[in-house]
């Protein structure tokens, strides 16, 4: 049995669909129960547990022989730092005694060590985690979710823009979910013994003006990017809700991510699909839900 935590979210669904399509027994982790029924009709069994709850996780880890493990984020009107270190700590508790035979987790390019650098530190931290601990792993550095411009959709079809921190020209590895998936998928099924660290992005490397110019093909206008200062940047999370905390820890990430650059791996997993083709896809999925409401 594969045991797939965070299955509601665009990765983790990606992870046990193809699981499943592979024949493979699956059950996905989820807090929402009113999340069950579709992941049933697909032929998944679904296990309710809050993963901050470590005796109910580890109860539901023992059914199961692998792991898929993301680590959720956290509010980010929160201490989202504190928040996901504390997450960290109760799932990797929960791992102990389980009987798991191999997990599979993901991480991020750029993953190093530090305070305030978001994703960068705690997921760094997850991995040492894990290999402190004796069940294999291996770990997913995934490169930037090109599901992170999901809600750029709107202002590029009301207001021909679209906003970023980054530089218009700065390049980097961005990567479908789905690509994620698969290659999660993969990794849960090869041999126990065959663990490490796997680098995944997608077919090239993208900027936001790669994104805008996506959006402009998809929906027949012009659309441009609006690149925040970097001054700025700590008022622009707080003003999306972020905690004053949480501001400075994305801030200081994005920071770290333009001015040191992303991985370049030697020889990174490549997936499939292309910024375009993941964005005709958004933009159908919007014009879809438009429809239907």
């Amino acid at each position: 049995m594969h045991i797939v935590l965070g299955g509601t979210g665009h990765v983790g669904s990606a992870a046990a669909k193809t699981l499943l399509g592979e024949g493979e027994p699956v059950t996905v982790v989820t807090r929402d129960r009113s999340k069950s029924a579709d992941w049933l009709g697909q032929g998944a069994e679904v296990a309710v547990a809050d993963v901050r709850d470590r005796e109910a996780l580890r109860r539901v880890l023992l059914k199961g022989e692998r792991l898929f493990l993301l680590n959720p984020p956290a509010d980010p009107s929160t201490d989202t730092d504190v928040e996901e270190r504390a997450t960290v700590a109760a799932i990797v508790d929960a791992v102990h005694g389980s009987g798991l035979e191999k997990i599979v987790a993901e991480s991020t390019y750029g993953a190093q060590p530090g305070e305030r650098c978001g994703d960068l530190s705690i997921l760094y931290e997850l991995e040492r985690k894990l290999h402190d601990q004796p069940i294999p792993a291996s770990i997913i550095r995934a490169a930037y979710y090109m599901s992170n411009w999901d809600s750029a959709l709107q202002t590029a079809e009301q207001d021909g823009v679209v906003h970023s921190l980054l530089p218009a020209d700065f390049k980097l590895p961005m990567v479908a979910p789905q690509d994620l998936g698969r290659a999660a998928a993969r990794l849960m099924m090869e041999p126990v013994e065959q663990t490490g660290i796997h680098y995944v992005e997608g077919p090239s490397r993208y900027c936001a003006a790669d994104v805008a110019a996506a959006f402009s093909e998809e929906l027949k206008r012009d659309v441009k990017v609006v690149t925040a200062p970097r001054e700025t940047w700590e008022e622009t999370f707080e003003a999306m809700g972020f905690s004053k905390p949480a501001a400075q820890s994305y801030a200081r990430m994005t920071a770290v991510s333009v001015d040191e650059g992303y991985e370049m791996p030697g020889n990174p997993e490549r997936g499939t699909m292309s910024l375009q083709q993941y964005i005709s896809e958004l933009v159908q999925h919007g014009r879809k839900g438009q429809q239907v409401h």
